[in-house]
């Protein structure tokens, strides 16, 4: 049986606004949560540290494999949802660039893709895929540095939390999400 821990990477400059595919580096306040996470995983068995291929999943998952000399390896299909044209951007921003758009949006989602952005579709099978892949192919306790939705549908789908469940759980940096 596997034994999984799905961790949120820190915090980077870009918290607040639509950062999918964006590749920000943490920030101070990323640097700072890196140090609670290792604490809170210092007495966890962990053998490989599998992250997103994006810096800010990258350098968690990183700090993660440091400090126990342990693998790290780098799988892009743990990125973020694709926004499109909206990398970057607040909700603000997106409501005073297009308002009937994004109304349209958000009454739509999840079944609306934010302009020249992923499908949450594709998006969703391209992460359960790749989640499911690391399950079957790995004994040991792993870590799964990705982001917070990459969480969400897994929670939704290994754990059956809902919409709103999913997205109260994911919601700090750094969480970490155990599934067995």
């Amino acid at each position: 049986m596997s034994r999984v821990f799905f961790i949120r990477h820190a915090e980077t400059g870009m918290a607040g606004r639509y950062c999918g595919h964006s590749d920000p580096e943490l920030n101070a306040q990323g640097r700072a949560q890196l140090i609670k996470l290792a604490q809170l995983l210092s007495k966890v068995a962990i053998e490989t540290v599998y992250s997103s291929d994006l810096r800010r999943a990258k350098s968690t998952a990183q700090a993660i494999a440091a400090a126990r000399n342990i693998p790290q390896v780098l799988r892009p299909a743990l990125r973020e949802i694709d926004f499109g044209e909206w990398e970057g951007m607040s909700w603000e921003q997106i409501q005073q660039l297009d308002p009937d758009f994004a109304q349209e949006w958000m009454a739509a989602y999840p079944h609306l893709p934010a302009p020249s952005g992923e499908s949450f579709q594709t998006f969703e099978a391209r992460i359960l895929e790749e989640v499911n892949h690391l399950i079957e192919h790995n004994r040991g306790p792993i870590a799964v540095v990705t982001h917070a939705g990459v969480l969400r549908v897994v929670l939704r789908h290994l754990f059956g939390c809902s919409d709103q469940e999913a997205w109260q759980q994911t919601r700090s940096y750094c969480c970490v999400v155990r599934y067995e």
